[in-house]
């Protein structure tokens, strides 16, 4: 009698549950034809929808070796310097790692200045900080050993993944992101962008099913005055990590109707990216005829292990789905690797990748655990400050 009496309870307070767990919101989302069409701010070459938009990004990359160019004083195409290329891959805390190497690369004295940084998830939200060049690593070294997982997500409680649109609140990472990209930060992305050099950072358009990637740079020297909070939100979709953060919503226009994007972590359809392969098609053409080229190098930072991860995995439906998708997730990351170092081959590029060996074994019991990330971002600031041993090819 008792348990019955308590099932009645359970049933006659359910309508009050659902009632005060509605589900989230959002605006239409932009037609499949108008996809290509949509935008945030209305500045040109704001971002790129792949793989429509790749003859506007060769463009893109035309232009910024003009800029290039002009900013140096240069006439002609072979006085340019070497050309340096950073790709920075997801990985969450493991992001630490990224950070410490290239403090440490700057304690060695021979980090470049990069004319392309890429981005995608953790490796988002260091991308500006590579970017903008060896005087702040303080703040970047910040980023990654000063905050908690307090200063990243705030749980939402297990219902969520019911009524909710995540696990976890994001609000926590937002402000994190606010606290370092000031209105100072954005005015040196835009001069770095004037100067011709590239900051991109990937996310992925649920609705479409498409990765995109945002022109930063050409956003931050737009001189909108949304510019600022436009990239936060990009900084913060791109490290969106389905079902565990939020999606980021952003509103676009197309043909003067108002839309809603849905976007998400740009590992969704890769960890790490450098160029579509349609930009160097000139450069392979010299190369086919034996003509020079300007010399090239290709920096991957991998935030992640690329062997295998053994475990014994309970056989039970929740632990084998989430066995077999983080195994997809690591294979999908050795697979962005090769993927690159088969492009930067066939362009005559110079190719160095750096990822998380096994002889860094520290452990962490929560996700984005201080601890671990000072551990791991000291591990790699040392294995750079005493000159990075890059690896030539993927293991």
């Amino acid at each position: 009698m008792r348990a019955t009496a308590s099932r009645r309870a359970v049933l006659a307070g359910a309508p009050a549950l659902l009632a005060g767990c509605a589900l989230p919101e959002r605006g239409p989302p932009v037609p499949h034809a108008d996809t290509r069409g949509a935008t945030v701010l209305g500045v040109p070459d704001e971002r790129f929808v792949l793989p429509q938009d790749l003859p506007a990004i060769e463009a893109a990359f035309r232009e910024a070796g003009r800029r290039r160019m002009r900013h140096l004083g240069l006439t002609h195409p072979s006085q340019l310097p070497r050309f340096q290329l950073l790709g920075v891959s997801g990985g969450g805390e493991d992001g630490a790692f990224g950070a410490g190497l290239l403090c440490g690369w700057t304690a060695h004295g021979t980090r470049p200045e990069f004319e392309l940084v890429t981005g995608v998830s953790t490796g988002a939200l260091t991308a500006p900080f590579a970017y903008l060049g060896s005087e702040w690593d303080g703040a970047l070294r910040s980023v990654y050993t000063e905050i908690t997982p307090g200063d990243v997500l705030r749980s939402r409680g297990l219902l969520a993944a019911i009524f909710d649109d995540a696990l976890a609140d994001s609000a926590p990472l937002f402000r994190t992101i606010s606290r370092y990209l000031d209105e100072r930060m954005l005015a040196a992305i835009a001069r770095g962008h004037e100067s011709g050099r590239l900051l991109l950072i990937g996310s992925t358009n649920l609705d479409a099913q498409l990765p995109v990637i945002w022109n930063v740079g050409a956003i931050a020297a737009s001189g909108d005055p949304r510019a600022l909070n436009l990239v936060r939100r990009i900084l913060l979709a791109s490290a969106a990590i389905p079902g565990a953060f939020p999606p980021v919503m952003f509103d676009v226009a197309v043909n003067g109707v108002t839309h809603q994007e849905m976007h998400v972590d740009g590992g969704a359809f890769s960890q790490v990216f450098l160029y579509p392969r349609q930009v160097t098609e000139q450069r392979r053409e010299r190369l086919r005829r034996g003509q020079p080229v300007v010399p090239a190098s290709a920096y991957v930072i991998r935030n992640g292990r690329l062997d295998a991860q053994w475990a014994a995995v309970d056989r039970r439906a929740m632990s084998i789905a989430g066995r077999a998708i983080s195994t997809m997730i690591a294979s999908s990351g050795y697979n962005d690797v090769v993927r690159i170092w088969n492009t930067t081959q066939r362009d005559g590029i110079d190719y160095n990748l750096a990822f998380i060996p096994r002889d860094f074994t520290a452990t962490y019991s929560e996700p984005f655990e201080q601890a671990y990330m000072r551990a791991l971002f000291d591990f790699g600031f040392e294995r750079a400050r005493r000159g990075y041993d890059w690896a030539k090819q993927p293991p």
